[in-house]
């Protein structure tokens, strides 16, 4: 089968690689019928996750048709269409019986590698590196799907394979972001980055009932599309975000604060910032946390830090002091995304939500490479890429 495989910073490929085959009783196969291009997986093309190899298959946003079942299998069947989630969860173990999926004890066969660099490890990832499983991702013809029993969800009838992609993440992580932050009537909720997780936190939570969302970014498209979806929009180029901030809630500060940047944050004119970069450049420090500092200086006494986006190692200088000093509350996770998968499946078919709004580019499995660049670089107006294999 044809797959976008991983050989080095900024070097993917669209390569021939071995079909998947069946492995465990509880496995399915599916033919892939569209996936995408994550905020996440451009943490690996940037080189900055640990653990990747030559040759591993990227993707972990992905659905399609089932074409083999496992014998042990007895949720799926041959010709049911499903979106997969990105944790790999077993459904049995301690957290997985709490709907805490994405904490699965069984589903890393490397956990002793994760267990080293983050003291426990957490459930097995599609296509993220070997410190999470190592397992082959969805970039590609054929997935197969461990404990597919517990995972993938149906698609019913009349929903398109675009309305319904994003629910093996972004739409999951976006609302669980939105979740974190506990909304009340009346809440106003900034948002750190307009990417597509942003997007579906901004979405989500005017869905839970915020009455003002703030988008923070840079990019022209992104805050276009923000705005679209009824969010006031900051540049952070051209204005102060704190002062900003400060203004538009009486001195307050926002209820909630989301960051859905993570690791990559933009370097600005702060002198954290640059310094983040300077440190991730030499090789004495492994995130830029730039918006995770600025997001605990914004949020209101007793507010809430809703984190989304992706850190791999240990932040440096964080304003603990604001935080425990004012009360704030810090929620957090890889997305359980089965725990949400029947509510916004519903959600999206009584039409509350159609998250194939952020699609700006679609293109075959060919054209990835390319298209990994474009979207890093924000060129064309790229905010979301789907591929058809």
């Amino acid at each position: 089968m044809r797959a976008l495989c991983y050989h080095g910073k900024h070097d993917i490929r669209c390569e021939t690689v071995p079909d998947p085959t069946i492995e465990d009783g509880r496995d399915a196969i599916i033919k892939v019928t569209a996936c995408a291009i994550c905020g996440s997986d451009l943490h690996l093309y940037d080189g900055i996750m640990p653990g990747m190899e030559t040759g591993d298959v990227l993707g972990h946003e992905t659905m399609g048709e089932v074409v083999e079942v496992g014998k042990d299998n007895t949720k799926l069947k041959v010709g049911d269409r499903v979106v997969v989630p990105f944790t790999i969860s077993c459904g049995e173990c301690f957290f997985c019986r709490r709907g805490l999926y994405s904490g699965c004890e069984r589903s890393n066969p490397d956990k002793a590698a994760a267990e080293k660099l983050w003291g426990h490890s957490p459930a097995g990832l599609f296509g993220y590196s070997h410190l999470l499983g190592g397992y082959p991702g969805g970039q590609a013809q054929y997935l197969r799907v461990p404990y597919a029993d517990v995972g993938p969800i149906e698609v019913p009838e009349g929903l398109t394979d675009e309305q319904v992609l994003f629910l093996s993440d972004i739409f999951p992580t976006g609302y669980m972001a939105a979740e974190n932050c506990n909304i009340h009537g009346g809440d106003t909720v900034a948002v750190w980055g307009c990417g597509p997780v942003g997007q579906m936190a901004i979405k989500s939570a005017f869905l839970l009932g915020a009455e003002r969302v703030i988008a923070i970014d840079t990019v022209p498209e992104r805050l276009a599309l923000a705005r679209r979806s009824g969010a006031v929009t900051l540049d952070f180029m051209d204005e102060d975000i704190y002062d900003k901030l400060q203004d538009m809630t009486s001195g307050r500060g926002p209820d909630s604060c989301i960051d859905a940047v993570g690791t990559e944050a933009h370097v600005t004119a702060s002198a954290d910032s640059v310094l983040d970069r300077v440190k991730t450049a030499t090789f004495m420090g492994t995130d830029r946390p730039h918006v995770l500092r600025q997001a605990i200086n914004c949020c209101r006494n007793f507010g809430t830090v809703s984190i989304v986006g992706v850190y791999g190692g240990l932040l440096d200088k964080m304003p603990m002091g604001s935080a425990v000093n004012r009360g704030l509350t810090f929620r957090m996770a890889q997305t359980p995304v089965q725990r949400y998968l029947p509510e916004l499946m519903a959600r999206i078919e009584r039409g509350e939500i159609d998250p194939s709004f952020i699609i700006t580019h679609r293109a075959g499995l060919e054209d990835g490479p390319e298209l990994y660049k474009t979207f890093r670089d924000k060129q064309d107006g790229c905010v979301k890429v789907v591929l058809k294999p």
